[in-house]
Order: C-alpha cells, then sequence, then structure tokens
C-alpha cells in the first residue's frame, strides 16, 4: 500500500497516513516507549512491533487486521548457553534488528534477525520462535563482531519471492549468507566486498564484511543492493557474488538503500560523509538515485534542508512503497520526509518527532 508508512521512533510508533489534501500524522501506538521496528504482514493484515524496554527487555507485539488491540507475543530467546562454551558471545537477546514475513502460503511464518547474531522462526505467528541452529552453529561465527553495536546484528532478511526455500541475510559485521534449502544449511556469500577497516589480509574475508543494509528487487530477484561499510555494492545473481558501484557522487558511505519493487536497476541511498565524520557531506542533505544499476546517479535535493543539516538515516529509516515512486525518510533528529514523484522533490512531514529507528509503508 502506498497511503500509510509506519514510523518507529524512540517514543512511540507512528502512523502516517494519506489524506486527501497531503500526508498527516495519524494515530500513535506505545507512546513514550522505543519502538525499534515494524512489520505489516500483508497475508493476514497483522502488524508486529518491537519495543526495546531497558530494564523490562525486548518485547513484540501484534496487532490483528481492523484491529486496535494489541497483544503481546512471545519474544525470541537464545538455549541456555553450554557451560564448557568457548563461545564469547552473550547467549541473550538484546535487541530485535529484523523482520520478515514468510513467503505467500507459509501462512504464521516469521523471521526475526537479532543482537547477538542470531537467525529465529516463527510457525505460529510469533507464539513461539526456534533459533536457527544452522547458522548459529556455523563455525565462522566466532569471527564476527559488532559494528556500531557491542556485538554482531542481523539486519537484513530477504527470501526470494519466486522460491521461499532461497533467502539471504546481512550480518554487521559477519557478512552476506544464502540458504537454499529454507533455512537448513548456510554458505557465506560476500564475494566482492572488501573491509577496509581490517588489516589488509583480511579485506577479503567474506565473514566479517560490515554490509549496512541488503535489499531486493521484488520484481527482479536476481537483483540485490548493499549499502556497505567501505561503499556500495550490487547482485545481480541472487546475492551469489558483489560488484562495487564506484562512481556514486557525493560520498559512498552511508546506512540506508532501497530498490525499485519492479525495476532492480533503480535504487535510492543516502550519503553521509564518512564513518569518522556521520553528518550529510556540507550539513546539507542528499538522496542519491541510480537508474540504470549504478552507471550513473541523479543527486535529489529539492525539498530537503541544505544549511546545517546533522541528521543521519539509520539502515531501516529508508522506504519506497509498492507504486514504486513514494519514499518516506526518517532521521535520527526526527525529521520525516516524503517524495511523490521518485525523489525528484520532498515534502517536509516533521522535524520534530522522537528519533526515527525504522520506516516502512503498510
Amino acid at each position: 500500500m502506498s497511503d500509510r508508512a509506519y514510523l518507529s521512533t524512540r517514543k512511540g510508533l507512528f502512523e502516517l497516513v494519506k489524506t486527501g489534501h497531503g500526508w498527516d500524522i495519524g494515530p500513535v501506538h506505545f507512546l513514550g516507549e522505543p519502538v525499534t521496528l515494524a512489520l505489516p504482514d500483508r497475508r493476514d493484515g497483522s502488524l508486529y512491533a518491537a519495543l526495546n524496554l531497558g530494564h523490562f527487555g525486548v518485547k513484540l507485539h501484534r496487532r490483528g487486521a481492523d484491529s486496535q488491540v494489541w497483544h503481546e507475543i512471545a519474544t525470541p530467546s537464545y538455549p541456555a548457553k553450554p557451560e564448557d562454551s568457548a563461545d564469547p558471545a552473550e547467549w541473550t537477546t538484546k535487541l530485535i534488528w529484523a523482520l520478515a514475513p514468510g513467503a505467500p502460503g507459509q501462512d504464521g511464518v516469521l523471521w526475526c534477525g537479532t543482537q547477538p547474531g542470531g537467525l529465529f522462526r516463527s510457525r505460529d505467528r510469533g507464539q513461539s520462535w526456534e533459533l536457527a541452529r544452522s547458522l548459529w552453529d556455523v563455525p565462522q561465527r566466532l569471527e564476527w563482531f559488532g559494528g556500531g553495536a557491542d556485538a554482531p546484528i542481523i539486519h537484513s532478511i530477504s527470501l526470494d519471492p519466486r522460491d521461499s526455500d532461497k533467502m539471504a541475510v546481512a550480518i554487521s559485521c559477519g557478512g552476506v549468507w544464502r540458504s537454499e534449502n529454507g533455512g537448513e544449511s548456510w554458505v557465506v556469500s560476500s564475494t566482492g566486498m572488501r573491509a577496509d577497516y581490517m588489516p589488509p589480509e583480511q579485506h577479503e574475508n567474506e565473514a566479517i564484511q560490515d554490509p549496512h543494509r541488503i535489499v531486493r528487487c521484488a520484481g527482479e530477484p536476481d537483483k540485490l543492493w548493499c549499502q556497505h561499510h567501505n561503499g556500495i555494492w550490487r547482485s545481480t545473481n541472487g546475492g551469489r557474488t558483489w560488484d562495487e558501484i564506484r562512481e556514486a557522487p557525493v560520498s559512498r558511505f552511508g546506512f540506508a538503500v532501497a530498490v525499485h519493487p519492479r525495476d532492480g536497476e533503480t535504487a535510492w541511498f543516502v550519503p553521509l560523509e564518512s564513518d569518522m565524520r556521520r553528518v550529510p557531506v556540507g550539513a546539507a542533505m542528499a538522496v542519491t538515485r541510480t537508474r540504470n544499476g549504478g552507471k550513473s546517479f541523479d543527486v535529489l535535493r529539492d525539498g530537503l534542508p541544505q544549511e546545517h543539516c546533522y541528521d543521519v538515516v539509520f539502515r531501516h529509516a529508508l522506504a519506497v512503497a509498492d507504486d514504486g515512486h513514494t519514499l518516506v525518510m526518517g532521521s535520527e533528529s526526527g525529521g520525516v520526509w516524503l517524495s511523490e514523484n521518485g525523489g525528484d522533490s520532498w515534502q517536509t512531514v516533521s522535524l520534530t518527532l522522537p528519533p526515527v529507528y525504522a520506516v516502512c509503508f503498510g
């Protein structure tokens, strides 16, 4: 849908609703509480919300279609860590970083990515969860480490719409991993990526890459885009290998990426100056867009702040609707902008919301 979006923020889940005269902030859920992620499930109309309540821990809630009543459901939890384990990771859910529905026909199936790097699956709409031990137990997991967090995070979960057994996940810092059998086994799949933050002999180590976000084109599922810590990469073979895009203007550093739902050649990014200085280049916000697979880019600034702007757009805080031309973007400073023409121009929705962690269309 292109007439409703959800903004997950530091102080609640805000609905953004299209009306006859524009876009307005609508109902607010969990006001005052940190909502880190939301997932509208189009298979049955449910809406899921992940909360991080600090001392009270991580929580998950579900609201049914055409209902305003939220129900707390199970939170993915790790098994007890063996006493003789040499694993330095804490086997405790610190944060929910990704939520994804199963394929149409897989009623009740959900996937969840967490910090410290565990992937979970539910078969009953979140009433219970099981850790994907097939990924948790890969030997390379001991090489994974936290990027901006203290522990590794699974932040991107992408199913191939043609075959739900084929899926990819992205981990900071653990690279891209693919499964072709519904998560029964996994192979690291970061070939072509480069980790300049590591010693030279580790630059091409696939298991320690830091993809900030990966997205897949639903209409051309073999085409995926990645905003990586060290630049922008693209795959045209389902994530088996990755090609670096070297011509991106403004900056190749950032967190967010969105891909057109039908045209895998079209993608949007929100560049920041650098790893060491995470602000818009020149304190002027820009969105970059390619329509030809990264051969060239447009720099889109119309309607975005161009002076004294220090907003950072997090990895889940840029989204494109099913129509392919409506985009929404939120920042850690509480700014929200919306475009209805593919990013050519932007309208300010608000500059005073709480910090925005994630956005999505309903």
